[in-house]
């Protein structure tokens, strides 16, 4: 039945692991993964909601370490085959790799019209103290929310310790607070307290076209960060990298890296080889303004493209959707300096 036409409210739960669903294994005391139903078992709060929740539990479940573009793709073609029967969909996933799927679903589903709130938890459900119950129970109310029938969050979000990010703006910063994740350079889409506080300015209006599944991702894509004493061996062995077609380039501040001139034709001659590079901030807030300062006025000069604001996550998710759409160089640098899913701020 089409979600539109019925009363009771649907979500999805797709179970993909992480520690939200583990247990301290007796014999080694590492932990390691159990299934959805234990999981279900610890939050009885859930019947209480009222929703009709169904879950698609990966198996066996998969640790976030081992998240890959394929991954990616399929949870967002379970979405896509899920789409009409359901009002919200909540992602369980480990939070190591969170913010990476996150932005890599938000561009693979195009003129998404309904939540996609991936959460987790810092502690397995089994601990006394653990964070999991009030994200996973916060994270269906947040799918559920409707307003005239139409979704408050048409977005790919995180849910974490009481603050919901718009996914592709988010980051991992501690790995040992509840409050796991944060979004520098766009402000939270909500807060929960003893209501949730939406944002409604900050959340991305409904579309006016259906969904659209994208189903590839091209991973031939290296990293160059910058550091003090970095060598002329180890940016020609990344530039140089057997089928790689873009480089993500982490320069200091807003987009500053070396001036010295092998630095710089290095970078010259991989371009005039036509590999992609993108410059983003190793800063977790600001944006990068190439020609600013001297020492990012070369890079401009030698055809090196701006990542504005853009996280790693989302440059590198972005990247890989991009390269796969087979655009010519110059829509694609076109569509990588432009917000298609409000990864970034134009012209910050």
């Amino acid at each position: 039945m089409n979600s539109r036409r019925r009363k009771t409210t649907r979500i999805l739960i797709i179970y993909t692991g992480g520690t939200v669903g583990m247990v301290v294994d007796t014999g080694s005391g590492a932990l390691k993964p159990i299934g959805f139903r234990e999981i279900r078992d610890n939050i009885p709060e859930i019947v209480r909601l009222g929703f009709e929740i169904e879950v698609h539990a990966f198996n066996p479940p998969l640790d976030s370490s081992n998240m890959q573009p394929a991954i990616w793709v399929e949870l967002a073609a379970i979405i896509g085959s899920k789409y009409e029967t359901y009002d919200g969909f909540v992602i369980l996933h480990g939070s190591d790799t969170m913010a990476f799927t996150a932005s890599a679903l938000s561009f693979l589903l195009e003129n998404l019209a309904k939540p996609v709130i991936l959460t987790g938890s810092q502690l397995p459900i089994g601990e006394i103290r653990t964070d999991a119950r009030e994200n996973i129970i916060t994270a269906l109310e947040i799918a559920a929310a409707r307003k005239g029938g139409k979704a408050l969050v048409p977005e790919v979000c995180i849910y974490f310790d009481y603050q919901l990010f718009r996914g592709n703006r988010s980051k991992k910063y501690n790995a040992e607070k509840f409050e796991a994740f944060y979004s520098m350079n766009y402000p939270p889409l909500a807060e929960a307290g003893i209501s949730i506080k939406y944002r409604r300015e900050a959340i991305a209006r409904l579309p006016d076209a259906p969904l659209k599944v994208h189903r590839q991702l091209d991973n031939q894509v290296a990293v160059l960060k910058m550091f003090p004493g970095i060598n002329r061996h180890t940016v020609e062995a990344i530039l140089g990298t057997p089928g790689c077609r873009a480089v993500i380039l982490e320069t200091f501040g807003s987009g500053n890296a070396s001036t010295e001139p092998w630095f710089i034709s290095a970078l010259a001659a991989a371009i005039t080889r036509g590999l992609v590079i993108v410059d983003i901030t190793q800063c977790d807030g600001g944006a990068v303004e190439l020609g600013r300062y001297e020492t990012s006025a070369q890079l401009q000069q030698i055809g090196v493209w701006s990542g504005h604001d853009l996280t790693f996550e989302a440059a590198l998710t972005k990247l890989m959707f991009l390269l796969a759409q087979k655009h010519s160089r110059k829509r694609l640098r076109m569509l990588m300096e432009t917000s298609l899913r409000g990864e970034l701020t134009e012209g910050g």
